[in-house]
């Protein structure tokens, strides 16, 4: 199965559009649907043989990872209100074609109430059979920790390549212990709101993280930073969905 990261791709693709070719480029209902559908033709087109059908996985309103921690993805409402973009629109418009794409097409839409197309595209990973190809479109970084699993490959349309890691369970580790500052969670030294307030996270030597990721964190006899360790291993290992 051909998994798609709907919204990932779908912005991904209209920033690259805005920054190549028209920074001035007017954002409408009609360039959108046409970016988005164009895009999994050219995908179901280039990928099923392979891999099957496409499962189009998309991000719910409001997300379960802000109930336990109110500042993840805080930064981003910030950054999209001194944009010059409509992003009111866009969102608008992306919900409508996913509606559209439900109703009209041939593809399998899939929106889960409080969840992002992360944890849907990890539970149909952990839950299909392990004879099963299994392609992830999507650039996310996140994904990586994905291969663990028996076929699976995951592609960056917009990079036209694909992404893989030779220890999924090491890069997991160590995105836990540096955190992900798109997302807004700070490294496993610092406080939950060091983000949010502008200040600078404490720093990680690289001696430092390379003693870490060769210990068990219940032996670093250093409760902050188990407990920012704890709180990114939730936010972050799509095993905690």
């Amino acid at each position: 199965m051909i998994l798609v990261d709907l919204n990932q791709i779908a912005i991904s693709n209209l920033m690259v559009s805005i920054n190549t070719y028209n920074k001035n480029q007017e954002i409408n209902e009609d360039l959108l649907r046409h970016m988005v559908l164009n895009s999994l033709r050219a995908y179901k087109v280039r990928f099923g043989e392979e891999y099957g059908d496409l499962v189009i996985c998309c991000d719910a309103r409001h997300y379960w990872r802000r109930d336990i921690f109110p500042f993840y993805k805080a930064g981003r409402k910030k950054d999209r209100a001194a944009s010059t973009l409509d992003w009111t629109l866009i969102f608008e418009t992306l919900n409508k074609i996913r509606d559209e794409i439900k109703e009209y097409f041939p593809y399998i839409v899939l929106d889960v109430d409080r969840a992002e197309a992360d944890d849907i595209i990890a539970v149909l990973v952990q839950h299909a059979s392990p004879f099963d190809q299994k392609l992830i479109l999507s650039g996310d970084k996140d994904f990586m920790q994905l291969q663990k699993y028996n076929n699976v490959d995951q592609y960056a349309p917009v990079q036209k390549k694909f992404i893989r890691t030779d220890s999924p369970q090491a890069f997991l580790k160590e995105q836990i212990i540096r955190g992900d500052r798109g997302d807004g969670i700070p490294n496993c030294l610092s406080s939950d709101d060091v983000l949010v307030k502008g200040e600078r996270q404490k720093s990680i030597s690289k001696k430092k993280l390379s003693g870490w990721m060769a210990s068990d964190p219940e032996d670093w006899n250093d409760p902050n930073r188990l407990r920012g360790y704890r709180r990114n291993e939730q936010l972050i290992d799509l095993e905690f969905i």
